[in-house]
């Protein structure tokens, strides 16, 4: 069985063989080894570590994930069954290639770009979301008020005219009371001043001077 080994890299081997009839309905088995001794290890399909299925319709693979400065030993088989030496190739696979390796981080990197492009892309959604939001609220609002009936408008600024009232009146001061007596102890006035009013004091005129209590100029006229 005519199995080569072709295009070999420190990561990759393509391994071509020819057709089986036997296994035109089964499968191919691709088994392969690194460090491999014959004297120690054989043919037997036993010492192999990794063994690759492919389909009977196929006559090629390329082997993945190899090791560099490494020599491995190969063979396929149809169905799994051992293998003889005429199924089987050595080869060696070469330094690292620096080419694959500027390509692998050039995968990362844009693996990373990617990810982070759909983070950001989910964040200003969500800042879009919220700000559309927010303004279609207060512009809902806004015409709500506009709709509102005449009457309600009138209630609600009576309303918020009661309420300035009240809280006006809470905040005022007490009004203060001053009762104006003569030299005889009789009540003349009573004066309340207006808290609201000016904080000027009041003075009393002439009139207010001159008042004379009534129960005097009754006893007067008798």
């Amino acid at each position: 069985m005519g199995v080569t080994v072709q295009n070999v890299t420190g990561n990759t081997a393509l391994v071509i063989w020819p057709k089986m009839a036997s296994c035109a309905d089964s499968f191919y088995s691709i088994m392969y080894n690194p460090n491999w001794d014959k004297t120690l290890s054989g043919y037997t399909r036993k010492h192999f570590q990794k063994e690759e299925r492919v389909p009977g319709s196929r006559t090629s693979f390329v082997i993945e994930n190899l090791i560099p400065l490494t020599t491995y030993i190969l063979c396929v088989t149809c169905q799994s069954a051992n293998p003889s030496s005429d199924q089987c190739r050595i080869f060696n696979t070469p330094k690292q290639d620096p080419a694959s390796t500027s390509n692998k981080k050039k995968d990362l990197a844009v693996g990373i770009w990617l990810t982070s492009s759909v983070l950001l892309l989910i964040i200003a959604g969500i800042l879009i979301y919220g700000c559309l939001h927010i303004w279609w609220r207060k512009r809902r609002e806004a015409l709500e008020a506009q709709s509102m009936p005449l009457g309600e408008k009138e209630e609600a600024w009576t309303k918020n005219e009661l309420y300035s009232s009240v809280g006006l009146n809470k905040e005022g001061q007490p009004g203060q009371q001053m009762e104006i007596r003569n030299a005889e102890g009789v009540q003349m006035a009573t004066i309340i001043a207006n808290p609201l009013a000016a904080k000027e004091p009041s003075m009393l005129t002439s009139k207010s001077e001159d008042f004379v209590p009534l129960s005097i100029c009754q006893s007067a006229a008798k």
